[in-house]
C-alpha cells in the first residue's frame, strides 16, 4: 500500500468507523455465537497470495463483526465502561504513526515530557496533595500504565522492594529470597482479583480483610485482623519516624512475616463500594504500610466537587490510580497511576543507577427498580451502578439472566454479594441515554412478568 492508497483507505476506514458507531445501537450488543464459530469462516492456513482490500473489510463483517461484544452500544450495561470518542481515535491514528517507544527521555524527548504535564494537569484536577505532582522540582509524579491491574502490580513491587531494602539496611547478612518469604500483603475481599494475582506474580502472601455490610473495608477491621497476626507472631513491631523517613522492620529473626502493602479500593468492581481511607490512612502510615488506592472506575468522577469527597484520604497514600480510558473519553488503554515518592518506582525497577464527567443517570434507573416491588436494591448506588435482582432464590436471578443474555438486546453481568447472585446494571456507553435506559428496564420487565409466569415459579 502506498501513500496515494493509504490516504483514499484511509478515508474509506474513517467512513466506516463512523457508520458502525452512528448505528452500533442496530446491531445485538451481545453475539448470537458458540465458542470456535470463527475457525470455520477462514482458511485454516495464511493465503499465499494477498487478498483485495475489499474483501478484506466484507470479512470484517462476515467473520469478526457477529461474533463482537459491542462495548460501546447503547445497551451495553455490563462490566464497567470503556470510552470511546473521534478526538482519541485520531489521536491513536497519530500516535501509531509517529511509533515511538518511550522508554527513556532520549528515546522520545516529547513523549516522556508531556506524559508528565499531562499527569500534572490531570493530578490538579483531581485536587491531589502537591506531593503527587511532578511539577519542576516535585518529588512525587505521574505515569500512564496500560492498566489498573499493571498499577497495583506496579505498586506492590515497588512496596516489596522498599521493605526489602529496609531489612537488608538493618542486618544485611538477609538475602533478597530471605526477606521475600516474610512478606504479607492486605487487601479488601471485594478488591478486583488482579490484586491477587499482583501478589501471586510478586510473590508475597495476599490476605483479604473482611468488608461491612456496605461492602467496604473499616479500620477497625483491618486493625483486628493485624492484630491478631501479631499475636500470632506474625507481624513485626515498626516505628515510624517523626521526620517522616521510614525505619527498617526489626531483624527477621524477630519476625515470622512483615506488612508489606495495603491495597485499597474506591469503587469496587462488584457493588462500586468505597474503602474508608480517611480511617485506614493513618492506620497504615503508622505501622510504616505502603497503601495503595485503586479508583480504577470511580476515579474520573473525583474531578466532579460533588464526588471529590470521596477521595478524601489519598494524602495517606504512597500511590494512587484511576482509568482515564473508562469515562474520559480516551481510548484503551490509558490507567493514570500517580506516586508520593517517584523514586520508589524508579529505585524499583531500574536494572543499575541512572494515570469527563460521567452523566449521573444512576438515579433514573435506580428510581425504576424501587418502584417494582419484585425488586431490590443490594447495594448502595452512588455513582453510574446499580446492583439488584428480583427478590427470591439465587435460581431466580440466573434464570433472569439467562433470559436477559439469550435475549441479546441488552447485555449485564452479575456478581456475588453477601452470597446472593445480583445483578449489576452500568451506564457504559458514552451514547447512553434516558431512552436506552428505560427501554432496556422495560425489556428486563417483560422478562421477568414470563419467567414468573411459569408454573415453577
Amino acid at each position: 500500500m502506498d501513500a496515494a492508497e493509504f490516504r483514499r483507505r484511509g478515508k474509506e476506514m474513517v467512513d466506516y468507523v463512523a457508520d458502525y458507531l452512528e448505528n452500533i445501537e442496530k446491531r445485538l450488543v451481545y453475539p448470537d455465537v458458540e465458542p470456535g464459530y470463527l475457525r470455520s469462516l477462514i482458511p485454516t492456513e495464511a493465503p499465499l497470495e494477498p487478498e483485495s482490500y475489499e474483501d478484506v473489510i466484507k470479512d470484517v463483517e462476515r467473520v469478526i463483526m457477529p461474533g463482537i461484544t459491542h462495548w460501546h452500544s447503547p445497551y451495553f450495561f455490563a462490566y464497567f465502561s470503556a470510552a470511546s470518542s473521534y478526538p482519541a481515535m485520531l489521536a491513536d491514528m497519530l500516535c501509531g504513526a509517529l511509533g515511538c517507544i518511550g522508554f527513556s527521555w532520549a528515546a522520545s524527548p516529547a513523549c516522556t515530557e508531556l506524559e508528565t504535564v499531562m499527569l500534572d494537569w490531570l493530578g490538579k484536577m483531581l485536587q491531589l496533595p502537591e506531593c503527587f505532582i511532578a511539577g519542576t522540582h516535585g518529588s512525587g509524579g505521574g505515569v500512564i500504565q496500560g492498566t489498573a491491574s499493571e498499577a497495583t502490580l506496579m505498586s506492590l513491587l515497588a512496596a516489596r522492594c522498599k521493605a526489602i531494602r529496609r531489612v537488608q539496611a538493618t542486618n544485611s547478612n538477609y538475602s533478597e529470597s530471605d526477606v521475600l518469604g516474610k512478606l504479607v500483603a492486605y487487601t479488601s475481599e471485594q478488591a478486583h482479583s488482579s490484586v491477587e494475582r499482583a501478589a501471586l506474580i510478586g510473590g508475597v502472601m495476599m490476605k483479604q480483610v473482611p468488608a461491612d455490610n456496605s461492602y467496604a473495608v473499616r479500620v477497625d477491621m483491618l486493625k483486628k485482623m493485624m492484630e491478631e497476626d501479631k499475636a500470632a507472631g506474625l507481624i513485626p513491631f515498626y516505628v515510624r519516624q517523626h521526620t517522616n523517613q521510614n525505619k527498617a522492620c526489626q531483624g527477621v529473626d524477630d519476625l515470622y512475616m512483615c506488612v508489606l502493602q495495603f491495597c485499597a479500593t474506591l469503587g469496587t468492581t462488584p457493588s462500586c463500594a468505597f474503602d474508608r481511607i480517611v480511617e485506614l490512612g493513618p492506620l497504615c502510615n503508622e505501622e510504616n504500610i505502603w497503601m495503595h488506592i485503586d479508583a480504577a472506575y470511580a476515579g474520573s468522577a473525583f474531578i466532579c466537587p460533588e464526588f471529590r469527597p470521596l477521595l478524601n484520604g489519598v494524602e495517606f497514600a504512597d500511590s494512587f490510580n484511576f482509568n482515564p480510558h473508562k469515562w474520559l473519553l480516551v481510548n484503551f488503554d490509558c490507567s493514570a497511576m500517580w506516586v508520593k515518592k517517584r523514586t520508589d518506582i524508579i529505585g524499583a525497577f531500574k536494572m543499575e543507577p541512572l494515570y469527563l464527567k460521567h452523566e449521573n443517570q444512576e438515579s433514573v434507573f435506580e428510581s425504576l427498580v424501587r418502584a417494582d416491588k419484585r425488586f431490590e436494591i443490594c447495594a448502595e448506588v452512588i455513582m453510574g451502578l446499580v446492583c439488584f435482582r428480583l427478590k427470591g432464590s439465587n435460581e431466580l436471578n440466573q434464570n433472569l439472566l439467562k433470559r436477559i443474555t439469550d435475549s441479546r438486546e441488552i447485555h449485564l453481568v452479575p456478581c456475588q454479594l453477601s452470597g446472593r447472585f445480583v445483578l449489576r446494571f452500568a451506564i457504559c456507553a458514552r451514547t447512553t441515554e434516558s431512552s436506552h435506559i428505560q427501554q432496556a428496564w422495560r425489556h428486563i420487565t417483560q422478562l421477568t412478568f414470563e419467567l414468573l409466569q411459569e408454573p415453577s415459579h
